[in-house]
Protein backbone atom coordinates (compact mmCIF):
# COMPACT_ATOMS: atom_id res chain seq x y z
CA UNK A 1 0.00 0.00 0.00
CA UNK A 2 1.94 3.60 -0.92
CA UNK A 3 1.67 6.17 1.65
CA UNK A 4 -1.32 7.47 2.52
CA UNK A 5 -2.61 10.83 2.92
CA UNK A 6 -3.79 9.95 6.72
CA UNK A 7 -0.23 9.39 7.13
CA UNK A 8 1.06 12.72 6.15
CA UNK A 9 -1.63 14.72 7.72
CA UNK A 10 -0.66 12.38 11.17
CA UNK A 11 3.27 13.94 10.51
CA UNK A 12 4.41 10.86 8.54
CA UNK A 13 5.05 8.59 5.99
CA UNK A 14 5.36 5.30 5.25
CA UNK A 15 7.58 3.59 2.80
CA UNK A 16 6.87 0.44 2.02
CA UNK A 17 9.88 -0.40 -0.22
CA UNK A 18 12.46 0.66 2.05
CA UNK A 19 10.42 -0.43 5.55
CA UNK A 20 10.71 3.15 6.71
CA UNK A 21 8.61 5.48 8.39
CA UNK A 22 9.32 9.06 7.76
CA UNK A 23 8.91 12.49 9.62
CA UNK A 24 9.07 15.63 8.60
CA UNK A 25 9.38 18.99 10.51
CA UNK A 26 10.35 22.56 10.34
CA UNK A 27 11.72 24.82 13.17
CA UNK A 28 12.25 28.23 13.56
CA UNK A 29 15.59 27.44 14.93
CA UNK A 30 18.85 27.07 13.87
CA UNK A 31 20.35 22.85 13.12
CA UNK A 32 23.16 23.55 16.36
CA UNK A 33 19.97 24.52 18.85
CA UNK A 34 18.01 21.30 17.54
CA UNK A 35 20.90 19.25 17.32
CA UNK A 36 21.44 20.10 20.87
CA UNK A 37 17.80 19.54 21.76
CA UNK A 38 18.83 15.73 20.77
CA UNK A 39 21.95 15.05 22.13
CA UNK A 40 21.75 16.48 25.87
CA UNK A 41 20.26 15.00 28.50
CA UNK A 42 18.86 18.09 30.27
CA UNK A 43 16.41 18.73 26.88
CA UNK A 44 15.72 15.09 25.76
CA UNK A 45 14.30 14.47 29.02
CA UNK A 46 11.73 17.50 28.31
CA UNK A 47 10.42 16.10 25.08
CA UNK A 48 11.16 12.69 24.25
CA UNK A 49 8.09 11.74 25.90
CA UNK A 50 4.79 10.94 23.82
CA UNK A 51 2.46 12.09 26.55
CA UNK A 52 4.50 15.44 27.33
CA UNK A 53 5.72 13.59 30.70
CA UNK A 54 9.45 14.41 31.81
CA UNK A 55 11.77 11.36 31.48
CA UNK A 56 12.35 9.62 34.57
CA UNK A 57 16.05 8.85 33.45
CA UNK A 58 17.97 9.90 30.81
CA UNK A 59 21.40 8.61 30.02
CA UNK A 60 23.57 9.68 26.62
CA UNK A 61 27.25 8.86 25.66
CA UNK A 62 27.69 10.87 22.44
CA UNK A 63 30.23 9.16 20.73
CA UNK A 64 29.94 6.36 17.88
CA UNK A 65 29.24 3.23 19.51
CA UNK A 66 28.08 5.01 22.52
CA UNK A 67 24.69 4.11 24.36
CA UNK A 68 22.20 5.81 25.52
CA UNK A 69 18.48 5.21 27.67
CA UNK A 70 15.70 6.58 28.06
CA UNK A 71 13.00 5.99 30.65
CA UNK A 72 9.73 7.15 30.84
CA UNK A 73 7.45 6.64 34.10
CA UNK A 74 4.38 5.18 32.28
CA UNK A 75 6.65 1.96 31.10
CA UNK A 76 9.69 2.02 33.82
CA UNK A 77 10.67 -1.31 32.87
CA UNK A 78 10.43 -0.70 28.96
CA UNK A 79 13.71 1.82 28.19
CA UNK A 80 14.09 2.88 24.99
CA UNK A 81 17.90 2.16 24.73
CA UNK A 82 20.31 1.94 21.49
CA UNK A 83 23.67 2.49 20.26
CA UNK A 84 24.93 5.63 18.34
CA UNK A 85 26.65 4.82 14.79
CA UNK A 86 27.22 8.12 13.31
CA UNK A 87 27.39 11.61 14.77
CA UNK A 88 27.89 14.69 12.17
CA UNK A 89 27.30 17.90 14.24
CA UNK A 90 24.74 19.69 13.33
CA UNK A 91 23.57 17.88 10.65
CA UNK A 92 23.44 13.73 11.34
CA UNK A 93 22.66 11.55 14.18
CA UNK A 94 22.66 7.90 13.33
CA UNK A 95 21.37 4.76 15.59
CA UNK A 96 20.45 1.70 15.75
CA UNK A 97 17.60 0.59 18.67
CA UNK A 98 14.89 -1.90 18.46
CA UNK A 99 16.06 -3.89 15.74
CA UNK A 100 15.98 -0.89 13.39
CA UNK A 101 18.18 2.16 12.33
CA UNK A 102 16.97 5.80 13.30
CA UNK A 103 18.36 8.98 11.40
CA UNK A 104 17.90 12.35 12.39
CA UNK A 105 18.78 14.54 9.32
CA UNK A 106 18.76 18.45 9.50
CA UNK A 107 19.29 20.86 7.03
CA UNK A 108 19.29 24.54 7.02
CA UNK A 109 16.27 26.18 5.24
CA UNK A 110 15.32 29.89 5.61
CA UNK A 111 16.65 31.19 8.85
CA UNK A 112 15.48 27.99 10.55
CA UNK A 113 15.93 24.25 10.24
CA UNK A 114 14.25 21.04 8.38
CA UNK A 115 14.42 17.81 10.30
CA UNK A 116 13.50 14.25 8.76
CA UNK A 117 13.80 11.57 10.85
CA UNK A 118 13.55 7.99 9.66
CA UNK A 119 13.02 4.79 11.24
CA UNK A 120 14.56 2.09 9.15
CA UNK A 121 12.89 -1.17 9.82
CA UNK A 122 15.06 -4.76 9.05
CA UNK A 123 12.18 -6.01 7.01
CA UNK A 124 8.19 -5.35 5.65
CA UNK A 125 7.16 -7.62 8.78
CA UNK A 126 9.48 -5.42 11.60
CA UNK A 127 7.42 -2.63 9.85
CA UNK A 128 4.17 -3.99 9.79
CA UNK A 129 4.67 -4.60 13.56
CA UNK A 130 5.88 -1.12 14.45
CA UNK A 131 2.68 0.82 12.42
CA UNK A 132 0.37 -2.13 14.50
CA UNK A 133 2.03 -0.92 18.08
CA UNK A 134 1.79 2.90 17.22
CA UNK A 135 5.74 3.60 16.90
CA UNK A 136 5.01 6.61 13.75
CA UNK A 137 1.68 7.81 15.85
CA UNK A 138 3.77 8.18 19.17
CA UNK A 139 6.80 8.71 17.50
CA UNK A 140 4.96 11.86 15.40
CA UNK A 141 4.07 12.67 18.71
CA UNK A 142 7.16 12.68 19.82
CA UNK A 143 8.24 15.42 17.45
CA UNK A 144 5.63 17.99 18.09
CA UNK A 145 7.24 17.63 21.25
CA UNK A 146 9.84 18.78 20.34
CA UNK A 147 8.48 21.59 18.02
CA UNK A 148 6.67 23.13 21.52
CA UNK A 149 9.67 22.61 23.43
CA UNK A 150 12.02 24.56 20.78
CA UNK A 151 9.37 27.42 20.76
CA UNK A 152 9.23 27.56 24.15
CA UNK A 153 13.16 28.29 24.64
CA UNK A 154 13.09 30.88 21.16
CA UNK A 155 16.80 32.19 22.81
CA UNK A 156 18.32 28.81 22.28
CA UNK A 157 19.34 25.95 23.79
CA UNK A 158 23.20 27.46 24.95
CA UNK A 159 22.36 26.30 29.11
CA UNK A 160 20.58 23.98 30.84
CA UNK A 161 16.95 24.23 31.07
CA UNK A 162 14.85 22.96 33.49
CA UNK A 163 11.78 20.90 32.16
Amino acid sequence: MPPSTHAVREGFAIDRGSSTIRFLRDFEASPEKVFRAWTRPEHIACWWDALGEKLTRCEIDLKPGGHFLFLTAGHPDMPFQGIYREIVPPARLVFEAMGSTGRVLLSPVDGGTRMTVEIQCSSPEQLEQYLKIGIAVGTSQTLDNLVAYLKMNPSGLARSRAC
